[in-house]
């Protein structure tokens, strides 16, 4: 029987300095399953080209004239809501970080992180899922205080989830799909997207990114460490 082939998985890159742009891109080369279609200097590019060439997601600078990258995620989710967004972010952008948890982002990856995050954190927003940096975990939850503090208050606001719904959140905080949450816990994918909009109800977050950060807190995704 003959495969079929899997499309490569279609990238838009923004990020004003060229070399950062020219290392991303390089990084992602490697990868036969991720393609390059579209690259912008600043976010007001980065909108327009979305829209013209509709990318599965879209790698997007936070610091970026015209249009800074929360905006420029704003405005993708808004328009072309198909592709989803990952903030590339440094170190001393804590504010920014915070700021993107509310908008939306599927991910965040640190610019002078290992490449193979940037590698994964493309398959698993790709995939449906949501990917954070470990170290770019850790600066989140640490903006929210003393995580050893933290823990019990998590672990509180988890209290009332059924043992399968704290599976689905521990995967989902490990990076997984829904595709991949329903293999590894012998599901069908619409029971894992049942679970998820229960889990987001209880939890009252509004995104994948803010239940990961979550399940880091509570200690379900210890892998963080």
């Amino acid at each position: 029987m003959t495969s079929v082939p899997v499309a490569p998985v279609r990238v838009l890159l923004a990020d004003d300095e060229a070399m950062i742009r020219a290392g991303v891109r390089a990084i992602l080369a490697t990868d036969p399953g991720i393609e390059v279609v579209a690259e912008a200097g600043d976010g007001r590019t980065a909108v327009e080209l979305v829209r013209a060439h509709r990318p599965r997601l879209a790698l997007l600078d936070i610091r970026m004239p015209k249009l800074d990258g929360l905006a420029a995620a704003a405005e993708i989710r808004r328009s072309v809501p198909q592709t989803a967004t990952i903030m590339l972010t440094t170190f001393g952008e804590d504010d920014h970080v915070a700021r993107a948890l509310g908008h939306g982002a599927s991910g965040f990856l640190l610019k002078s992180g290992d490449p193979r995050e940037l590698i994964a954190g493309v398959h698993a927003v790709a995939g449906g899922g949501a990917y954070l940096s470990p170290t770019v975990a850790r600066r989140v939850i640490e903006l929210g205080g003393d995580r050893v503090a933290r823990r019990p208050l998590a672990r509180d606001r988890l209290a009332g989830l059924t043992t399968r719904e704290r599976e689905v959140l521990a995967l989902v905080g490990a990076g997984l799909s829904n595709a991949e949450i329903a293999s590894r816990l012998y599901l069908v994918e619409g029971t894992v997207k049942t679970y998820l909009t229960s889990i987001f109800t209880r939890l009252e977050v509004r995104n994948r990114v803010q239940a990961a950060i979550l399940a880091y807190e509570a200690g379900l995704v210890e892998s963080v460490e």
